[in-house]
């Protein structure tokens, strides 16, 4: 158990870190860059639409989830390419199976957009 004291500059500290970590991402991960544009598209459409507060809640959460999905994937693959350099099959499906979770969050993101977009655009 650690006896550390609460402290808010380390709180603090903590967020500095954080923000660090989503500039590496930006810059160093382009699907990080792709998902980027995507969501700007999509909020933007949301205002051109002006979508209601539930439909924002819903647009704004699956943005959130492909964001943490492809930033922990990113870690992952960071992590897997220094715990082992040279393939590894095991490695290999790490990869794959944190890969796969990004693609699960970027289906239900197109899907939830196709419900909250397609009606305002087309119907």
């Amino acid at each position: 158990m650690n006896n550390q004291k609460f402290s808010i500059i380390d709180r603090i500290r903590s967020f500095k870190y954080a923000f660090n970590g989503l500039k590496l991402f930006f810059i160093s991960d382009h699907n990080g860059r792709v998902h980027l544009v995507a969501a700007i598209i999509a909020i933007g459409l949301s205002f051109y639409l002006n979508i209601s507060d539930y439909e924002w809640i819903a647009i704004l959460s699956v943005i959130s989830a492909v964001f943490v999905a492809e930033i922990l994937n990113s870690a992952i693959e960071k992590l897997a390419d220094v715990v082992s350099p040279e393939y590894h099959p095991k490695i290999k499906v790490v990869k794959d199976l944190a890969a796969a979770a990004v693609l699960v969050a970027a289906f239900l993101a197109v899907a939830v957009g196709a419900i909250v977009f397609i009606p305002k655009l087309f119907l």
